[in-house]
């Protein structure tokens, strides 16, 4: 199974749009989307083609592609209008004999990890930079945001075959995590 993560849209049509595109080049099965998904946040400035209603019926044509989890930016009233799931703050999702653990990044990251084993995936947005890493026994990895990276550049991540790429819109592998 082949499954593409991205984070932090946050209400760009411009990179919501390029980020479906990336999807049917990958070939993908689900797009997984890690929170702050309409929404741009009092702290962000407007991102590039900021228009969260033609977001919504771009992502409802994938609903049944989507495993999605709330961010800090998401609201009760934003599942109204998404046609898939987004108010649970984490999923689990188990491919390929591996766990992994799927957050925004605002309750759970890096530094206050979930209850986890060794070996398990811990995935998650919020920061808007790439994180690609091997701590104490769990994979710890951040796509970081398509919408406004900290540091570099635009970004997704993909998960086949044991291995996680994130890679930049150019289609670049920047970061790479392969799994025992």
């Amino acid at each position: 199974m082949k499954i593409m993560f991205i984070s932090d849209i946050h209400g760009s049509y411009t990179y919501a749009k390029k980020a479906l595109e990336m999807y049917e080049l990958e070939n993908a099965d689900k797009l997984v989307i890690l929170g702050d998904i309409l929404y741009h946040g009092p702290r962000n400035d407007l991102p590039d083609g900021y228009a969260p209603k033609k977001v919504i019926k771009l992502l409802n044509d994938y609903k049944n592609k989507i495993i999605a989890v709330r961010g800090n930016c998401d609201a009760e009233v934003d599942q109204m209008v998404l046609e898939f799931p987004i108010r649970a703050d984490y999923a689990t999702i188990d491919v390929d004999n591996h766990h992994f653990f799927l957050t925004h990044g605002h309750l759970f990251d890096e530094n206050n990890l979930p209850n986890l084993n060794p070996g398990d995936i811990f995935v998650y947005g919020h920061i808007h930079r790439q994180v690609a890493k091997y701590q104490n026994g769990i994979y710890i990895i951040n796509p970081s945001s398509i919408s406004l990276p900290k540091e570099g550049n635009n970004s997704y991540g993909i998960y086949e075959n044991n291995e996680f790429l994130i890679k930049e819109f150019s289609g670049q592998v920047v970061k790479t995590v392969k799994f025992d």
